[in-house]
Parts: C-alpha cells; sequence; structure tokens
C-alpha cells in the first residue's frame, strides 16, 4: 500500500501573514501540500450566523470571508520549498481559460513546479449571483481545458473553434517551469465527469463518498484513461474529506449535532438523502447546484438544520476520535486512495475544540503516516 499523501486547508482570510506561517508549519510538520477553496459566497446563509447558532458569529462577521485562492497559492509558494499548494477547486466559468492558463504557468514558475490547478463544474453560488450562466458546466469544463492545453503545448498562435470558446491566432508564450506544465486535477463524482477526468486530468478530487463507490469511480477513471489512450497510473486518486473530531464518544456525538456542520450536508445530491432513509432537505437534484445562501430566510436557515440527522453527517465525514477516523480511512485506502485533503470542521461544531483539534490532527498523521 503507497503512503497516503495528506493535504490541509489554507488559511483563507485575514491576516494574511498567518495564512504563510501556517504553511511553512504545515511543511515543517510534513504534509505533503496546502490547498485553498475557491469561493466569492460561503455554504452558510447570513441567517444561521447568528450567536443562538454559532458562538463563530461573535469573532467572524460573516461566513463569505475568503481570500483568492491563486493569490494564496503564489504567496505561500514563494515562502516555502517543498509542500505543494493547489486551489480545491477553482472553475472555468469564473476565470476564462486562456487567463487560467497564464496564471497557471506562473505560478508554476513562483513555486518552482508545485501548483495544483483543482478545476470543477463550479457551482451556482459562485456564479450566478454575479451575473454569470450556470448552463452546462460540464461542457464549459471539458472545453476550457482543452483550450488551456492547447495554450501550455502551442510554440505559437493557435486557433480553436469551441462551442463557449473561439481563439485567433492567439497565443501563450510563457512555457512551464520544468518539462510538464502544471497538474489539473478534477472534482469528478458523475459519470460525465469521471470520464473526463480519466481523460484530460492528471488528479482526481471529489469530495467523500462510500469506499466501494470510490473503487468503482476509480475503475471508471482508470478505464477512460486507457481508452483515451493515457497512462492511467499518472492519475493521482485523491479525495477531500471533511473531518470532524472530538476527543471521546460524546464529544463526537455533539458535533454531528452542531447547526452549522449539519448544514454543511445540504451540499450532499438528494439521492444520498434518500440512500440514507432522509427525506432531502431541498427539493433539487444537489446542494452544489441550487442552493445560494443569501437568499434563504431565516425559518428556511432552520428548517434546512431540523432536516438533516446526525447520521448524515457521519456519512459526509469522517467523524471521531484520531484513531477511529484514521481506522476508516484504511478502507478508502484500499479502494487506491493516495491524496487526502484533510478539511478540519472541528471548530464548526465547537469553536472551544478548535486549538484541540489542531494536535488531533497531528495526532491523525502520524497514525496514517505509521
Amino acid at each position: 500500500m503507497k503512503r497516503l499523501q495528506l493535504g490541509v486547508p489554507g488559511q483563507i482570510m485575514p491576516p494574511a501573514d498567518a495564512a504563510v506561517r501556517f504553511a511553512q508549519r504545515s511543511e515543517a510538520d510534513g504534509y505533503d501540500a496546502v490547498w485553498w477553496p475557491d469561493h466569492l459566497m460561503g455554504w452558510h446563509p447570513d441567517t444561521m450566523w447568528t450567536e443562538d447558532l454559532t458562538p463563530l458569529a461573535k469573532v467572524q462577521a460573516n461566513p463569505h470571508t475568503y481570500f483568492d485562492p491563486m493569490i494564496m497559492m503564489g504567496v505561500v509558494g514563494a515562502q516555502t520549498e517543498r509542500i505543494r499548494v493547489g486551489v480545491a477547486v477553482t472553475d472555468l466559468i469564473r476565470r476564462d481559460p486562456s487567463m487560467a492558463a497564464a496564471t497557471a504557468l506562473t505560478l508554476d514558475h513562483v513555486t518552482r513546479g508545485r501548483a495544483i490547478i483543482g478545476l470543477g463544474t463550479g457551482e451556482r453560488l459562485n456564479v450566478t449571483p454575479y451575473g454569470m450562466s450556470f448552463e452546462k458546466p460540464v461542457a464549459k469544463l471539458s472545453e476550457g481545458i482543452d483550450v488551456m492545453r492547447l495554450l501550455w503545448s502551442s510554440e505559437g498562435p493557435v486557433d480553436y473553434q469551441g462551442t463557449f470558446h473561439t481563439l485567433d491566432r492567439a497565443v501563450l508564450g510563457l512555457r512551464p517551469y520544468g518539462d510538464t506544465p502544471p497538474e489539473i486535477w478534477t472534482a469528478a463524482h458523475g459519470p460525465r465527469m469521471l470520464r473526463l477526468t480519466g481523460e484530460k486530468a492528471d488528479g482526481w478530487l471529489p469530495t467523500k463518498m462510500t469506499a466501494p463507490d470510490y473503487a468503482k469511480s476509480l475503475t471508471t477513471i482508470r478505464q477512460s484513461a486507457q481508452d483515451a489512450g493515457r497512462d492511467p497510473d499518472r492519475i493521482t486518486p485523491g479525495m477531500l474529506g471533511y473531518v470532524l473530531m472530538g476527543p471521546d464518544a460524546e464529544a463526537v456525538r455533539r458535533l454531528t449535532e452542531a447547526p452549522l456542520v449539519r448544514a454543511l450536508c445540504v451540499l450532499l445530491p438528494s439521492q444520498v438523502f434518500r440512500d440514507l432513509g432522509v427525506e432531502p432537505p431541498l427539493q433539487g437534484g444537489s446542494g452544489f447546484h441550487d442552493f445560494i445562501p443569501t437568499t434563504i430566510p431565516r425559518a428556511e436557515s432552520l428548517r434546512i438544520i431540523d432536516a438533516i440527522p446526525p447520521e448524515v453527517v457521519r456519512h459526509y465525514a469522517f467523524c471521531g476520535t484520531p484513531a477511529e477516523v484514521a481506522e476508516q480511512l484504511y478502507e478508502y485506502r484500499e479502494a487506491g486512495l493516495e491524496h487526502l485533503v484533510m478539511w478540519n470542521i472541528t471548530a464548526f461544531g465547537d469553536p472551544s475544540l478548535a486549538r484541540w483539534s489542531f494536535t488531533a490532527m497531528a495526532e491523525l498523521k502520524k497514525l496514517l503516516d505509521a
């Protein structure tokens, strides 16, 4: 079994120098990568961000405070030596593929080949409130990756005629830092995205699913890569996993009942709720595609929280003591997982455990490295 590479989330809000120090400590502690989300809008409605639902409201004005990940990748990459930096994930709706290609190459040079460009289909909450269309997101992503790779590989001006993008004697003269361009990892779950990952990506970064589903999806990706004439073993199987840890069973139980933790599960597809025997809190297909937090009134916020029981949290996140979480992850390593981004959400459940959770993450890392 390969050693499991471990990534951690980068600091997303001021002060910026603290984000650099955190990444430097993570590098010194032996982590393999630090990742930033790409959000204009956070997942929690403002009407949930109240002191009766979370003590975080006392110290953070709103749930929508995010640094730009590409800038933070460059800032941190320039002040570290070994640790990789990534975005989990951005999209090619808000970021034009030509500009994304130039940004990625710049990061490639600034970080000396350590940048990972995570791409997905986007989330409606980051798109439609800002005046952009969310139609055909998979097709836009697929074509956008083609545009990026064409500009990376071309020695001179190129033409391209697609459904969404046109290049007319376009050129990108900057070359990669090393022999290959930056890696593209995709946040794939459905069949089309899994096939796209095999055909066009260098890594796979879904959110948590069951271990058998992970193995099945990875088989689809590798078969797609093989059908496209690519080496399946060159695609890194990763996962972004929420981690919710407590010092004992009672603490873990309380964390799974916390309002902000339960609310995060609204992102799950409706079918996942049905498979768990729970009525979906939203009528649409998935919170990623249907949920816009700034439109949610207080009564609806409370209804959503009440509609998501703790067993859904245990499905969506790795929950338990560090030893229990390490045991849960063994099955995923057997299924092929090679890079885990450990997204610690313990503070959403209980801010008083935030400092303890950093120690717990170090303990979890030690167990996974053993």
